[in-house]
């Protein structure tokens, strides 16, 4: 590369020329050589921005730029940065003008299909109208069945004929075909998913078919092959796909292929029965080059599990469903998805009916799933996902795999992989399941594989939530594992990787401190997945031990934490790993998954109760009692959800009962305290703004409100709040927002809190959840308690008393200084009766 030569003349003379001259050498521009050119680009690729020192030093060690000006050399790698800057930016426009000329096509398609939807219904109506005036009625109905259609009319056929098959794969591909670019199916756009130039794809739903159907059509820079490759592998990416198996595979006339194929998928609840699929599957190419693989349900039995285990499946039915994936100009390929379901909803409580009747849930699982996955098989591929701790993104997607696959085995417990139910009659909430053959070698090295001589021990259960939204609890779980999990267990679990080294209760005393760190690993490409490694910290109680680590690694897998997914469940699996874990480590994931409910109008609040299945759920009462009968409430405050818990447990066989029970008392406490942290987490009947609720066990939030305000102004004859704030349900919203931290401890011989406002948990650094575990005498400094102390006599005869400023500690050590405080007997109704002690700091800030 050269560049021109400029020839510069001397606009002045005298004594000042020799000078301008000088600075005019300097800034001459110079033709390099092609070997020039060939040593500055060798350096370039080394260091795009060499300092002085460095281009200086090139200049001696490269005598064919001995003649050029250290200046010159600097100019030309400005130059050089700048024309790779442009080039990049040439070639991101060019991207994005790709993706953006495809999107804009799909919009057309779209926009044809709905026209020609339009047109159809209003021949359909006129039609309808006519017949209206028909004075035969038979004709009537008879038109009728003739107008109105759906993909159920068309009856399965028998695939016991093998000459039948291929018109059976024909009338399939039409029927996709209807459906991913016609007008078989009246889509709406999916809530949420908004089409657009940054957007995965275009996402509808149908509200009015039979069964559950969701579509997605979207941009991909994959070729079609590559991607029919990866729709064929479901359970790649389908996460509830337990197992796949291709029974019979022929060629069909036109070049394409027909199998029949056997699936089964995990229930996502252990309330209810897994599904499998016996179907036909069909891949072609059509005319204009595109490459079809659909799928329908074929009749008969077909293939199906063993006697055993056929218990535990109901057959659901695919209606024509696919993709089609047409090659796209310069590159790439538009994939249109289809999946429809009839997934038998009769079979599973009625409460849990809406997982198998909500067409936004099977759009999250696999419509939505299978496009991001092949989008981050695309970018992987392109080498634009940059993974951390040198890990290849193929090995973290296999663990991602792995510790889901875990998490559904010990959900569903199926008895052809060794599970068995022990001692259950039916009463019990939390379910015991054992697997005595299980041995965690599913891995690559053998030398890794860890087996039992009990085997694994799964203690799970479910139960209903109301009110709680599944991303802001799962985060919540993820976030502050400490206000839920054992650390003698994780430890417990930490042993068990190193064989014959854990045994229970023999395990070594560890003190936990309370902190764990999140060493992301690896995320999808719109972080509605994260995998990471946990951290934490702990320390040996034992003299001998005193200077050794305890630290617990976990690999954790989150997903769903995104509020405004709709449709979407949560989870938050983990498993213990080594410090050090390898590609093909062993593991044994427990964890939770949150599940929306589509909640209907008709649904009461008595219904939650009706159906005994759900007898854990039952108990779990989403804040204090409140009046529902007054039906002011509005219609997001009646959101439900149903939650799972599992947890596996390795065991020696002599151990097996006492593991039992610490699994069922274990999970029992964990239980307990997911309805603690929903009842915090639950947004106020009053107002969402309010934020939390009370603890259990506290009175009705509103009531407190008024208590503390009246007996503040019993006491000390103000007012704590403007009077105008007094009225009607703003007592508690004005108390919330107070600039003052007003806090309501109880009144036992070791007084702990019950009660913050907003400020109060700012002040001590805290949530509602962790408030109660925080003692009165944990807050304050040494003079703090003298002052408490020497006027708490004064405080229980008047009923209040002034504190003088002083310094209080928040839960993170941190130094709060406080103008004054006030404290006060908070009176229940009848005036009589001290419910707790109130406490307002004026002016605090941190020191």
């Amino acid at each position: 590369m050269a560049m021109a030569v400029a020839q510069h003349r001397e606009s002045s003379s005298g004594s000042g020329s020799s000078g301008m001259n000088k600075h005019l050498d300097a800034g001459k521009y110079v033709r390099y050589t092609s070997e020039q050119v060939e040593a500055l680009e060798r350096v370039y690729a080394e260091c795009p921005k060499p300092s002085s020192l460095r281009r200086q030093q090139l200049i001696r060690e490269c005598p064919i730029l001995s003649n050029i000006e250290p200046k010159q050399i600097k100019v030309w790698f400005q130059n050089r940065r700048c024309r790779e800057k442009q080039r990049k930016e040439a070639s991101r426009l060019q991207t994005v003008n790709r993706k953006l000329t495809a999107m804009n096509k799909l919009l057309m398609e779209e926009n044809d299909r709905l026209q020609k939807q339009v047109s159809q219904l209003v021949c359909e109506n006129g039609y309808m109208r006519q017949q209206l005036h028909t004075v035969n009625p038979s004709a009537t109905d008879a038109s009728c069945d003739s107008v109105v259609t759906t993909p159920r009319q068309n009856s399965l056929r028998d695939a016991n004929n093998p000459a039948g098959l291929l018109s059976i794969a024909e009338e399939t591909l039409a029927e996709f075909l209807s459906k991913a670019t016609g007008t078989a199916v009246d889509w709406v756009q999916m809530p949420g998913m908004k089409p657009g130039p940054d957007s995965v794809g275009i996402f509808a739903i149908s509200e009015s078919c039979s069964g559950v159907a969701a579509r997605a059509c979207g941009l991909v820079s994959l070729e079609p092959t590559k991607i029919a490759e990866i729709v064929k592998d479901r359970p790649s990416w389908f996460r509830d796909c337990r197992n796949l198996e291709v029974f019979t595979m022929f060629p069909a006339g036109n070049g394409g292929t027909i199998e029949l194929v056997y699936t089964q998928t995990f229930a996502p609840t252990t309330l209810a029965p897994a599904r499998d699929f016996w179907t036909l599957r069909y891949t072609t190419t059509l005319e204009n080059g595109s490459l079809v693989v659909c799928e329908r349900s074929l009749s008969g039995s077909g293939a199906g599990p063993s006697t055993a285990a056929a218990a535990q499946f109901v057959r659901a039915e695919v209606l024509p469903s696919g993709y089609l994936i047409r090659p796209c100009e310069g590159g790439g390929s538009i994939i249109h998805i289809v999946d429809h379901q009839n997934l038998e909803a009769w079979s599973v409580p009625e409460v849990l009916r809406p997982l198998y009747e909500s067409s936004k849930v099977i759009a999250q699982k696999m419509t939505i799933a299978a496009l991001r996955y092949i989008r981050q098989i695309a970018q992987e591929t392109s080498g634009e996902v940059v993974y951390s701790l040198g890990r290849q993104p193929a090995v973290l997607r296999t663990f991602s795999q792995r510790l889901s696959r875990g998490f559904n085995d010990a959900i569903n417990g199926f008895n052809d992989d060794g599970w068995s139910i022990m001692n259950c009659d039916g009463t019990e909430d939390v379910i015991i399941a054992i697997n005595s053959s299980k041995s965690l070698s599913s891995t690559s090295n053998p030398a890794n594989a860890l087996s039992y001589l009990g085997g694994v021990l799964c203690a799970k259960a479910s139960m209903l939530l109301q009110n709680v939204p599944p991303a802001v609890l799962v985060r919540f779980l993820r976030e502050h594992r400490s206000e839920w999990a054992d650390f003698n267990v994780d430890a417990y679990f930490a042993a068990s990787l190193k064989a014959g080294s854990y045994a229970y209760p023999g395990m070594r005393p560890t003190r936990f401190t309370g902190s764990q760190i999140i060493m992301p690993l690896g995320h999808t490409i719109e972080h509605e997945e994260s995998l990471e490694v946990i951290r934490l910290e702990g320390h040996s109680l034992a003299e001998e031990d005193a200077f050794l680590s305890r630290d617990i690694h976990l690999l954790q897998l989150c997903n769903g934490i995104d509020e405004n997914a709709v449709g979407a469940c949560s989870e938050l699996v983990f498993a213990p790993i080594d410090e050090m874990f390898p590609d093909d480590a062993p593991l044994l994931p427990s964890g939770f998954r949150v599940i929306p409910l589509d909640s209907k109008p008709s649904d009461g609040q008595d219904s939650l109760n009706t159906n005994r299945t759900l007898d854990l759920a039952s108990s779990l009462e989403v804040g204090p009692a409140t009046n529902n009968a007054s039906g002011d409430a509005p219609s997001c405050q009646n959101t439900r959800s149903v939650m799972t818990i599992a947890f596996q447990f390795p065991f020696d066989s002599h151990l097996q009962d006492n593991v039992a029970t610490m699994a069922r008392q274990y999970v029992r406490s964990v239980i307990s305290s997911v309805q603690r942290v929903a009842m915090a987490i639950s947004p106020s009947g009053l107002s969402p703004a309010v934020g939390p609720k009370l603890s259990a066990g506290s009175p009705e939030a509103l009531t407190l409100a008024h208590w503390i305000c009246q007996s503040y102004s019993y006491h000390l004859g103000a007012e704590l709040l403007r009077s105008e704030s007094l009225g009607g349900d703003s007592v508690l919203k004005n108390l919330w927002e107070h600039q003052d931290a007003i806090l309501c401890c109880s009144l036992k011989s070791l007084p702990v809190f019950i009660f913050a406002n907003q400020a109060g948990l700012d002040m001590l650094e805290t949530t509602l959840v962790a408030l109660q575990d925080i003692t009165l005498d944990k807050i304050f400094d040494e003079a703090g308690h003298k002052a408490l102390c020497s006027d708490f006599a004064k405080l229980m005869q008047e009923g209040f008393a002034y504190l003088p400023a002083g310094i209080c500690m928040s839960t993170m050590g941190r130094h709060v200084s406080y103008e004054q405080a006030v404290a006060w007997k908070v009176l229940a109704a009848d005036e009589s009766t001290v419910h707790c002690l109130a406490f307002s700091f004026v002016n605090w800030s941190f020191v």
